[in-house]
């Protein structure tokens, strides 16, 4: 009971501002219930989790989005499922072949029902039972037909998939997204071995949501109203961390040469650490935060590398009315930094959790959102300015776009692709890594021989394995010699790795379809929210060593 109380007397609020709610901790205070959280709407309800990941904004691009099913193959349908259970806002797909039996025997979405019947139709309705609330609709039609007789066909979709076409098809199809802009990710599904390779011409990210993300506190060089508040404020074990640490940075510049370093090494950093021990009490909890938090607190709110990059890419210098709105807020946010922020990031301000009242982390936090406002509205005056310049309409940028630009600075990213038909030059990345690394070695081939396999569909018109093994893997080992010989390498295809690729008869094993078909759908979320980093842009999975790379081809 003497223990129970103790712990009651320690107990304090804690504020969690990445879910803007207080959760008491054993509130001994608290005497009336919670107040009830407000009621979520169907549709909250039915992504909450997902909704946890990538918020409303996410889930409303997710909503808007249309993508194209080519070929319905085990890995499409699982890739397709992936994307119609979180609520894509419409599918088309796009196959003119009928079913057979032996399409019963690796895809579970199809039944005996079914044979004799259109592959597209019975995909489209299998798919649509998941999630009636996602728009599908087919296509009686192969993607030969549709690129020879209707080549605008793909032009209006956010993102095409496909899969397990043969050499020349997929060709056709890549350098006709790549000139329409519209990304394929194209998925391989054979026996043991699966490939998914993005091609994207250029993917902005705002919110990349990186691993360890750095708050950015500003304690080295604090801003008007924040130095005021930490001046002002009278350091006890109730208050936030950051004021401990504050009044301790202080003594220890003071001991400094120069005085007004920040710990950049770890034996000054230790310093510090010392420093709060010394004068720390029994309990203070604020205090063992302020210990912990010396190796994160500093160093934020600089441009990074990447950013650098962006800044001087030509896209931001040169802005048309065609650029995209990131380019636009990437030249306001350059602006602002050189002319009005001191060569520093604009506040995001969001802090850490900490220990401390209720008052007293709420008036800091006010503190770094007014300031946080106040730099995403300097950098919107300037998006208006770059519009008007550009003759395009202010409603262009909204305010609330670029507060979260403001907030992700740190981690804004562009990627660039490649075609996929620049894998098949002399020129290709892939080349050099087949010497770099004993697995990516291993992987490599059977990449290569997936590729061998497409052009020998192209070639001899049937499954390598199919009729005459032997025979086949014989001209598959020419094939795949010529490829490499086409590349400018002297290097091989092993036997083994040919003879793995024949005995599997073109058929897909359902298990490792609906592995890769998942990570494809990811993939595809990735891009269609404009968050998280895609691959880029080829990923292999061996399902038979458990082993996967992630190569830039």
């Amino acid at each position: 009971m003497v223990a129970l109380e103790r712990v009651l007397e320690n107990a304090q609020s804690q504020y969690c501002p990445s879910d803007n709610k207080f959760t008491c901790i054993l509130s001994a205070k608290m005497s009336s219930p919670a107040p009830k959280s407000p009621e979520l709407s169907d549709k909250s309800k039915k992504y909450d989790r997902q909704i946890r990941l990538w918020g409303e904004h996410g889930q409303t691009l997710l909503e808007a989005a249309t993508v194209c099913l080519v070929n319905v193959t085990a890995v499409g349908c699982e890739t397709a499922k992936g994307l119609v259970l979180p609520g894509i806002g419409g599918f088309t797909v796009a196959d003119g072949s009928t079913v057979k039996e032996e399409d019963l025997g690796n895809n579970f979405f199809l039944d005996a029902s079914y044979i004799g019947k259109s592959k597209a139709l019975a995909c489209k309705q299998l798919l649509q039972e998941l999630n009636p609330d996602v728009n599908g609709d087919y296509v009686d039609e192969s993607v030969d037909y549709l690129l020879e007789n209707r080549p605008n066909f793909f032009d209006s979709f956010d993102l095409v998939i496909a899969s397990n076409l043969n050499e020349k098809t997929l060709l056709l199809l890549s350098n006709r997204l790549w000139e329409s802009n519209v990304p394929l990710l194209y998925c391989r599904s054979l026996g043991m071995m699966g490939t998914i390779r993005l091609q994207i011409r250029e993917h902005c990210i705002v919110e990349a949501h990186p691993d360890n993300p750095q708050f950015d506190l500003r304690l080295a060089q604090p801003f008007h109203a924040l130095q005021e508040h930490l001046n002002s404020t009278e350091v006890t074990s109730k208050v936030p961390w950051l004021l401990v640490l504050y009044k301790y940075l202080r003594i220890w510049q003071k001991e400094q040469p120069d005085g007004h370093k920040t710990p950049n090494n770890y034996k000054e950093k230790n310093q510090l650490r010392e420093v709060i021990r010394k004068e720390m009490k029994a309990d203070e909890e604020n205090h063992e935060e302020a210990i912990k938090a010396v190796n994160t607190a500093f160093g934020a709110g600089t441009v990074p590398s990447a950013l650098k990059a962006i800044f001087e890419d030509e896209a931001c210098e040169l802005l048309t009315k065609k650029s995209n709105i990131f380019w636009i807020m990437a030249k306001a946010l350059k602006s602002f930094l050189i002319h009005d922020n001191n060569g520093n990031l604009p506040l995001p301000g969001v802090l850490p959790d900490m220990t401390a009242n209720t008052d007293s982390y709420i008036a800091l936090q006010n503190i770094y959102r007014q300031q946080a406002l106040q730099d995403a509205d300097q950098v919107y005056h300037k998006c208006q300015d770059y519009l008007k310049q550009l003759s395009l309409p202010p409603d262009t940028i909204d305010e609330r776009s670029v507060r979260l630009f403001c907030r992700e600075a740190a981690g804004l990213t562009v990627m660039r692709g490649t075609r996929i038909a620049e894998e098949y030059e002399r020129n290709s990345r892939l080349l050099p890594l087949m010497e770099e690394n004993e697995v990516q070695d291993n992987l490599t081939a059977y990449n290569f021989a997936l590729r061998a396999y497409e052009r020998f569909l192209s070639e001899c018109g049937h499954i390598p394995g199919e009729c005459t093994a032997e025979q086949d893997i014989g001209r598959l080992k020419t094939i795949a010699g010529k490829m490499l010989g086409d590349l400018g390498t002297h290097a091989t295809i092993s036997d083994d790795v040919l003879h793995e690729i024949s005995r599997y008869g073109g058929a897909e094993l359902h298990a490792v379809s609906a592995f890769i078909g998942g990570c494809a759908a990811q993939e595809v979320i990735k891009i269609v929210t404009k968050q998280y980093k895609p691959i880029d842009n080829t990923f292999i999975y061996n399902a038979v060593s458990t082993e996967s790379v992630t190569l830039k081809l």
